[in-house]
């Protein structure tokens, strides 16, 4: 939440109502309007003489011209203690009052006399794979759950996910050196809450109470503020061996990753009438706890989960006996599983319509790039689809780079604001058919640039906003959620996405003249935004590193893994500091090749030269001034503008840190790979005095975050309370920063080498048999 940028008592506001039978954002939009203008909020039978604050349902207000779809509010306060405050979305109503104290222009404002109608850009906007609220960052050590929900609400969302797990970790069968269980805590399914009688007894009941309440909190946090509550699961998740053992005959489709993972995986059969009894069963459970429960959205074919026969698993096409007899072409396979699919989706849908009759179900659509036409065509009537871009086919995200048109693949993140026309047919199509698509785009940095918080990109993001506006869009999911935002108070994204939704005709520019006039006053305010602008400019001139700049950089542990030219000439007991916690198999050739993972080569020489050369020359420059010029800002006498221009400042220097270490990455494909495959001693010493000096600047690089992150002075990384894991660090991240530079100083002169067998290494304290 803000401050208010003016006192409200010119309104003269004494006495407020609201429903004595009311729901739960009545009373906290209420007790809000108290709060700023020193009135006093009372539950009432009916409509008082002050101002009331209802619900548009409760016809306590007549109101005018009100539109007859979309979502809307109402705020009529002509300045002698009556008036009222109504809206037909609940999430709205408390939007509504605090759009009083910050987000109205002086011409808006002047309209409050004879009263106010704004109908809301978006009737149906939501966080998706929220990062803190329910996701793989909820133990972010300075997140403030009922912050966030606020913040939300006054931002004009309307929903929010509440699927996150109490514990730290899910429960998951394992076997020694396997890394593959963590995947569970990325939206975690109906057998993490709940069981049924099919499952009875496979989860612990103490895990499963857990869960089931920290969610039930969750949703009635939201409920305080107005949001409707959703889950996001992936799903058909896997079941243990230890079930199929009992009951074989429900073995459907192995759905693990068998690089990551040492047991093979197993979802349900989903055509089984057992398995549609169980899968009924287990949402009327959870709907049980949280009877208005909005929306499912089903993410599957990773994480430890899959759909039967569809072509993207990571084994292959397979599945139970159930769907489709052996020797079929691969179009009758596809088509099989589509349907299969829908049959599903429905099922689920029809289910959750018995408690909430507008339940909805949507299915991410990027995982079936050969059974998508066949899904599609079985949608409508509550079943609905969701995607980075409507053009999607597969993982395929057909848009390019601001800055590097050869470089693609940035649908959905920060750095696609505008939608391309060639989307038009594809919506309309798609809602000839009754399908409401939800797009997903990036508001925060989740996915763009983890870990940090508070990264402004308020244009990029307002054009975003106003490309999906002109496009009619009715549904958007910011992905990822907004992060801490509890940590970051001075962060332009939140006054573009409230402008956004609720004043769209506002130009940018006044947009963001009057979020900077409400942090550091009307003298600092044009300071500000131009180092806004600054910032952003430098962003968007960042070359995306595959999986590092997107769910990777903690993954990979790139703050914190040394960089020396023989990555396993560091012994494996100094190297398990990081490698414990990083998204490493003992086999993974990302242990020692920071160009690989698995079996994919993500950056090649070729790309991190020229990744590396985009850093030095578009992106540490821009920054370089940036800082410079904050620096000089920060030392300004007006101390509320220096404490803004100071963390300003400070996320500069994060994102600075963070560029670095992606240059480092970039710096050491292009030089290691560059010597290995050097055919002469003269170009072998060129890659080795070019990687020195790579790891020079990176050592420096660590040395200024170890200052920025020992100062304390502002939160600009998320850090977990409870531990380092795969997904983020720990509160001790700056001891393991200085074991890197420690570990990048002792073994920085050994000659480059990548041991390109570490793919056929047994697990670790095994032995392969010695064969005569």
């Amino acid at each position: 939440m803000t401050a208010p940028s003016a006192p409200l008592t010119d309104l003269a506001v004494r006495a407020i109502a609201y429903p004595s039978k009311h729901h739960p954002v009545e009373k906290t939009a209420a007790a809000e309007l108290a709060r700023l203008t020193g009135g006093a909020a009372a539950p009432a039978a009916r409509p008082g003489r002050g101002v009331n604050v209802a619900l548009a349902d409760r016809k306590w207000a007549t109101v005018k011209k009100a539109p007859a779809d979309g979502a809307w509010l109402w705020l009529r306060l002509p300045g002698d203690g009556t008036g009222e405050v109504i809206a037909n979305e609940p999430a709205l109503l408390y939007a509504a009052v605090r759009l009083l104290a910050n987000g109205l222009t002086d011409t808006t404002r002047a309209k409050l006399e004879g009263g106010l109608l704004i109908k809301a850009t978006f009737p149906w906007h939501r966080t998706l794979s929220d990062s803190c609220y329910t996701q793989y960052w909820r133990t972010a050590r300075s997140f403030n759950p009922e912050q966030y929900v606020a913040t939300l609400a006054e931002n004009g969302f309307t929903h929010v996910e509440v699927n996150g797990l109490q514990a730290h970790m899910p429960f998951e069968d394992t076997v020694q050196s396997e890394y593959y269980p963590q995947f569970y805590t990325y939206s975690p399914g109906f057998n993490h809450f709940v069981d049924t009688p099919l499952t009875k007894g496979v989860w612990p009941t103490h895990y499963l109470e857990a869960n089931l309440n920290h969610l039930k909190k969750l949703a009635a946090l939201g409920r305080s503020y107005g949001l409707r509550p959703g889950v996001c699961m992936f799903e058909p998740r896997s079941l243990p061996e230890r079930f199929f053992q009992r009951y074989p005959t429900l073995r459907g489709a192995r759905v693990d990753h068998p690089f990551r993972s040492r047991l093979p995986r197993y979802c349900l059969a989903q055509d089984h009438p057992v398995t549609k009894q169980h899968y009924r069963a287990a949402l009327q459970a959870l709907m049980r706890a949280v009877p208005d429960l909005s929306y499912l959205s089903v993410w599957t074919n990773d994480s430890g989960a899959g759909f039967e026969h569809t072509g993207s698993l990571y084994v292959g096409r397979n599945g139970g006996p159930y769907m489709i007899r052996e020797w079929r072409n691969h179009e009758k396979i596809a088509q099989a599983a589509g349907e299969s699919i829908v049959r599903y989706l429905r099922n689920l849908q029809a289910a959750g319509a018995e408690i909430n009759p507008d339940f909805d179900v949507i299915l991410r659509i990027e995982p079936f790039k050969l059974e998508q036409d066949h899904i599609k065509a079985g949608l409508g009537n509550h079943l609905h689809w969701e995607a980075p871009t409507l053009l999607v086919r597969g993982y395929d995200l057909p848009y390019s780079h601001l800055k590097y048109p050869e470089m693609r693949g940035v649908a959905g993140s920060s750095l696609q604001p505008v939608i391309d026309e060639s989307e038009r047919p594809v919506l309309a199509q798609t809602r000839a058919q009754g399908v409401e698509p939800a797009l997903t785009y990036a508001a925060g940095t989740s996915g763009n640039y983890e870990p940090l918080i508070g990264i402004p990109y308020p244009r990029m993001l307002h054009q975003k906003l106003r490309s999906m506006a002109d496009f009619d869009l009715k549904r958007i999911s910011a992905i990822g959620g907004l992060g801490d935002t509890a940590s970051a108070p001075y962060w332009p994204n939140l006054a573009v996405l409230r402008a956004g939704q609720f004043t769209p005709e506002v130009p940018v520019d006044d947009v963001l003249l009057a979020a900077a006039q409400n942090f550091v006053g009307e003298k600092s305010a044009p300071a500000l935004v131009t180092a806004w602008a600054q910032f952003e400019e430098a962003l968007s001139w960042q070359p995306p590193v595959p999986l590092f700049t997107g769910f990777g950089f903690c993954w990979q542990r790139t703050f914190d893994r040394p960089y020396v030219p023989d990555i396993e000439a560091i012994p494996e007991k100094e190297r398990a500091y990081y490698e414990r916690h990083g998204c490493f198999q003992h086999n993974n050739p990302g242990i020692n090749d920071l160009g690989k993972d698995v079996l994919f080569d993500l950056v090649p020489q070729a790309y991190g030269a020229k990744a590396a050369a985009a850093f030095d020359k578009n992106v540490l420059p821009r920054l370089a001034k940036l800082i410079a010029s904050l620096e000089k800002l920060a030392k300004g006498t007006d101390l509320r503008a220096a404490a803004v221009f100071t963390d300003l400042l400070d996320r500069a220097r994060a994102y600075r840190a963070w560029c670095g270490s992606l240059r480092m990455v970039c710096a050491w494909c292009e030089h290691v790979h560059g010597y290995l495959k050097a055919k002469t001693t003269a170009a072998k010493a060129r890659h080795e005095k070019s990687l020195q000096t790579a790891i020079d600047l990176e050592l420096a690089n660590t040395a200024e975050l170890i200052d920025l992150l020992e100062s304390r002075r502002t939160e600009v990384l998320l850090l977990s309370s409870v531990g380092n894991n795969t997904f983020f660090y720990g509160e001790d991240l700056p001891e393991l920063l200085h074991e890197k530079i420690r570990l990048m100083k002792k073994y920085r002169h050994k000659k480059p080498r990548i041991d390109k067998d570490i793919l056929w290494r047994p697990i670790p304290g095994a032995t392969w048999p010695k064969f005569d």
